[in-house]
């Protein structure tokens, strides 16, 4: 069984913030695979429902971001699971937007959603880091993820929430390339190889080469102007 935690805040009034995209990744998810209604357990909202064959809980810790931890602690001991059953979504402000990176245990990159999980299970769980970029300075971090996307984001945004539910059953079997592949199609497809139309032959009786005899036109009416009044009245 595999516990996918996505990271946010509760309520209307955070739900477009970059803080919310790992919200926004279960959301999808849940949606596109067929999970359960979401219901209240675990000081949070969870859905069950099946992954690539694997038995999966999807949840949103409702403690606020800072205690996230508190309820992905209860959820686990619930379902007796260890952190290497545990997969958490969410944002990165070190990552491009529209980037996705999974990462292996590590430390929390003072997020403070990862610092709560570090406190109450450890560091041994997996997670996905969603780029969302950065403002540029330090001080303006805090209003920075608290604000919902711009529209200018729909786009790259609506991309990499689909390449992440595309790769989720793959992300759930713990094979971390295939799910990265899947996001990649959907934030960078290949592009197919196209070669230039040939340009037509050139006809050389419309277009003769400059400087060159295009030889006489049979078309062409060498009558005199006399000539052709006199055919004129025959």
């Amino acid at each position: 069984m595999k516990l996918i935690v996505g990271l946010g805040n509760p309520g209307a009034k955070y739900a477009g913030n970059r803080h919310n995209i790992g919200f926004m990744a279960v959301d999808r998810i849940a949606g596109d695979h067929g999970f359960g209604p979401w219901k209240a357990k675990f000081q949070g909202r969870i859905s069950e429902g099946r992954l690539g064959g694997e038995k999966v809980v999807l949840l949103k810790p409702e403690t606020f971001m800072n205690n996230s931890g508190q309820s992905v602690g209860e959820a686990m001991r619930f379902f007796k699971l260890t952190p290497a059953d545990v997969t958490v979504l969410h944002d990165d402000l070190d990552l491009a937007p529209g980037k996705a990176r999974v990462k292996q245990g590590g430390g929390h990159a003072g997020h403070n959603g990862l610092r709560s999980l570090h406190a109450h299970i450890g560091e041994g769980y997996d997670r996905v880091r969603l780029g969302i970029g950065h403002p540029g300075r330090k001080e303006m971090v805090a209003g920075y993820v608290l604000r919902d996307f711009a529209k200018a984001d729909a786009d790259w945004l609506d991309d990499l929430l689909r390449g992440i539910s595309d790769g989720a059953g793959h992300l759930a079997l713990g094979d971390n390339g295939r799910f990265m592949n899947a996001v990649a199609l959907r934030v960078a497809p290949p592009r197919s190889s196209t070669t230039a139309p040939a340009k037509p032959a050139r006809d050389a009786t419309c277009d003769p080469a400059p400087g060159s005899d295009p030889g006489p036109d049979p078309d062409r009416d060498t009558r005199t102007a006399l000539q052709k009044l006199a055919d004129r009245f025959r």
